[in-house]
């Protein structure tokens, strides 16, 4: 690793502190905003019947639910430095296990349908840009209006019954083998690939108009090699932009793919933490999802010069420029 790359991750890391800490006092909020008291939610699960107020004030006071609530925010991000994010109120189980234990069943997602996002959009995005207003530019811009259209759980529920219902050929439920995921993939994947298309095809329209695609012509380059090489290659970094972003989303937790499908991932877990008002691991959720999303920004800004060698570390600044 270069100094100056060093640099500028060291830099931008210092600059993701005051966001992180952000997110957790989000995090935080968002939990302790919610209606319901979790101490009576327990006591009303376990008891089956409403519990006195003196059970309810002696659980809030084993759960560290009393206090203002800046102390319990400060103690909460003291035990979240320690690699500590609390107990489930329902299982008992450390959030931080029960978030790593189920991450992996979600990154086989999210892995999978951007891959098939991105294996869909860019060729189809580079076709309909180079045969711009023809049958194949019509037929794209189609596909991924109707893909940006549909919300996920309808593709869902549209793909259990073709492939499942009426054909027969995949399971719905569960995450035992390659064909269990094939329909949650499918349904991520479709949405994904809509935005890339059209992203992918309006970058490429205006590097075609660029001059060294037309210098290259002109020195009579053959046409795979302009629209490969020079063109598709620079229309790449927004796009790369938005992937990792959407990226950093799938892995904070498909919540509706995961729920529709019974996959164990966070985003079920996340579900039903919310029903069970679970807040550990709500916060904790947050958390993860927000620190992912992080760090996939970071990991973009990093392979903008990888991919476009007119973006470089400026020595100087010690941040990312267009070279002039």
């Amino acid at each position: 690793m270069s100094l100056h790359l060093a640099r500028f991750i060291s830099r931008r890391l210092l600059y993701l502190v005051p966001v992180w800490l952000g997110v957790s006092l989000l995090a935080f909020s968002l939990a302790n905003l919610a209606p319901g008291d979790p101490a009576e939610l327990m006591l009303v699960r376990q008891t089956g019947q409403s519990p006195s107020a003196e059970a309810v004030a002696q659980l809030r006071e084993e759960l560290g639910l009393n206090g203002p609530a800046l102390v319990r925010y400060v103690r909460w991000l003291a035990k979240v430095a320690s690699g500590d994010l609390g107990e489930s109120y329902r299982t008992g189980a450390p959030v931080l296990e029960l978030l790593v234990a189920r991450f992996p069943s979600t990154l086989e997602l999210a892995l999978s349908a951007m891959l098939l996002a991105i294996l869909i959009a860019l060729p189809l995005g580079a076709v309909a840009a180079i045969r711009q207003d023809s049958i194949t530019d019509h037929f794209a811009r189609l596909v991924a209006l109707i893909g940006a259209s549909l919300p996920g759980f309808v593709v869902g529920y549209l793909l259990i019954l073709l492939f499942a219902v009426t054909l027969r050929l995949l399971p719905v439920a569960g995450s035992d083998g390659w064909r269990y995921l094939v329909l949650p993939v499918l349904t991520l994947g479709i949405g994904e690939a809509a935005a890339l298309v059209r992203l992918t095809r309006a970058n490429m329209l205006e590097v075609l108009t660029e001059d060294y695609v037309r210098t290259a012509r002109g020195k009579g380059a053959p046409s795979h090699t302009v629209f490969v090489r020079h063109a598709l290659r620079n229309a790449l970094n927004p796009v790369i932009t938005l992937s990792a972003v959407r990226f950093g989303r799938l892995l904070g937790g498909a919540a509706i793919v995961e729920t529709i499908f019974a996959r164990p991932g966070v985003g079920k877990t996340v579900v039903d933490a919310i029903h069970d008002r679970d807040y550990p691991v709500i916060q904790g959720f947050i958390l993860f999802a927000g620190t992912v999303f992080l760090l996939a920004n970071l990991l973009v800004d990093v392979m903008y010069p990888l991919l476009d060698p007119r973006v470089r570390l400026g020595s100087d600044e010690r941040r990312y420029r267009a070279s002039t």
